[in-house]
C-alpha cells in the first residue's frame, strides 16, 4: 500500500522541484498535474491542447497550476526550448498517440509522435547540463503478445502488432540506444542523467472521454441512460485505477532521483492478477456501481485486430520500489462511476472533487 511514509518520501522528493510533465493536458496526464501540484512541484507542461469535450485538464482548472505550453512533440526546436528554459529537474513523458484502433487509421502519425517525440525529449535532455532524472511512460503493449496465461516481465520479448503497439516498442528501443550511447550508467557521473521506463496497462479513471474507450463509452451511455455497445467482451486486461500508476511512475521517479544507477530500469505497473478481468465482467461492475445500466454485445466483422489477453507480472516494482497496487477491480470501478455521477450532478464541483479523490487515495 502507498502508506504514509511513502506519501512523505514523494512530499520531500517533489516539493519545490521543477518538473517538466509532456501529455499535461491528456487524461493521465490531468491526474500526474493535480497531483504533483498536491505535492508542492513547480510544473511545466507541454502538449497539444485537450481533444475532448469537458477535457480534465479544464476541469481542475490546469493552467492555474503550471506553466502550459501548447506545442507539438514533433516541434523539436520548440520542445528543447521548452526544456532547456525550464532546466527541470525531473522529465515525466507522458504524451502519446495512445490509441490502438486509431492507429491503424494514422499509422505513420502515431510512430512519428511515438517514437521521434520519444526522441525529441531526449535529444532537450541532452542540452540539460544540470543532473536531472527522466521516466518515459510506455505501455503493457510493448510485449510481444503472445495471448498466453502467464504475466509479462521486464525482461520478456517486446513486439507489437498494430501501430500503436509497435510504435512503443520502438520508442523502448530508442529509450534502450539513449540509455547507452548517451545516459549510460557507468558514466553516470559525467552526465548526471538517469533514465527510467514505466509500462502501465489499461487505466480508468475519472475525466477519460477519449473514444473506443470502455470506461468513457459505459459513463457516456449510462448519463444518457443509453445501453452500452461491447464488441470484444472476453478480451481480458490488467485494469487499475488512474491513481495507481501515477503514484508507481512517482515513486521511480522518487527512487531514480536517489539512487540513479540502480533504479535506471523498466518496471511494469499494473493490478493484481485477480484483477484482470474480460471487459464483460468489468461493465457489469460499472452496472453494480452506477445502480442501473444495460450492455449489448456486438461482433462486427473486419474490425482490426485486438489483443485479446494480457497481463503484467509487477513484482518487480513491489519488491525494488515497495509500490503496491491499493484497489481492487471493485473498488477502481467504484472510485472511477462516482467521479463521472458527481460529473453530472455538480460539474462546477468537480476540481475539488478530483483532489478529493487524490488525498483520500494517498491517506488511505
Amino acid at each position: 500500500m502507498v502508506e504514509k511514509a511513502i506519501f512523505n518520501k514523494l512530499k520531500q522528493t517533489y516539493q519545490g522541484k521543477k518538473v517538466f510533465l509532456t501529455g499535461h493536458t491528456g487524461f493521465k496526464g490531468a491526474w500526474m498535474l493535480k497531483t504533483l501540484s498536491l505535492l508542492g512541484a513547480e510544473v511545466k507542461g507541454y502538449a497539444l491542447a485537450p481533444q475532448t469535450k469537458n477535457d480534465l485538464f479544464h476541469l481542475i482548472d490546469g493552467e492555474a497550476i503550471c506553466t502550459s505550453v501548447i506545442a507539438d512533440l514533433r516541434d523539436k526546436k520548440s520542445l528543447e526550448e521548452a526544456i532547456v528554459s525550464f532546466q527541470p529537474d525531473f522529465v515525466f513523458h507522458l504524451a502519446a498517440q495512445p490509441l490502438v484502433r486509431l492507429s491503424y487509421g494514422i499509422p505513420a502519425e502515431t510512430f512519428e509522435v511515438n517514437v521521434i517525440g520519444t526522441a525529441n525529449v531526449l535529444d532537450g535532455v541532452r542540452l540539460l547540463v544540470k543532473p536531472c532524472t527522466v521516466v518515459l511512460i510506455t505501455t503493457d503493449k510493448v510485449y510481444h503478445n503472445n495471448e498466453w496465461i502467464y504475466p509479462y516481465r521486464e525482461n520478456d520479448r517486446l513486439g507489437g502488432y498494430d501501430p500503436y503497439s509497435a510504435s512503443k516498442a520502438c520508442a523502448e528501443l530508442v529509450i534502450d540506444s539513449y540509455r547507452n550511447s548517451f545516459f549510460n550508467i557507468k558514466t553516470y557521473a559525467a552526465h548526471n542523467k538517469a533514465i527510467a521506463v514505466a509500462r502501465a496497462g489499461n487505466v480508468i479513471g475519472g475525466g477519460d472521454w477519449s473514444q473506443d474507450r470502455l470506461i468513457p463509452d459505459i459513463a457516456k451511455a449510462f448519463a444518457a441512460e443509453n445501453p452500452v455497445v461491447i464488441r470484444n467482451p472476453n478480451s481480458v486486461r490488467p485494469w487499475q485505477h488512474v491513481l495507481e500508476p501515477v503514484i508507481g511512475y512517482l515513486l521511480l521517479g522518487a527512487n531514480l532521483a536517489s539512487e540513479p544507477i540502480k533504479f535506471s530500469q523498466a518496471y511494469n505497473f499494473g493490478p493484481h492478477l485477480s484483477d484482470a478481468l474480460s471487459v464483460e465482467e468489468m461493465l457489469k461492475l460499472a452496472i453494480h456501481s452506477w445502480g442501473k445500466g444495460e450492455y449489448i454485445v456486438e461482433k462486427e466483422e473486419g474490425q482490426p485486430h485486438e489483443a485479446g489477453l494480457l497481463k503484467l507480472d509487477i513484482s518487480k516494482a513491489i519488491s525494488e520500489l515497495k509500490w503496491l497496487p491499493k484497489m481492487n477491480a471493485k473498488m477502481a470501478v467504484s472510485m472511477t462511476m462516482d467521479w463521472y455521477s458527481e460529473f453530472v450532478k455538480n460539474k462546477n464541483g468537480i476540481n475539488q472533487f478530483t483532489l478529493l479523490q487524490i488525498t483520500d487515495y494517498l491517506n488511505a
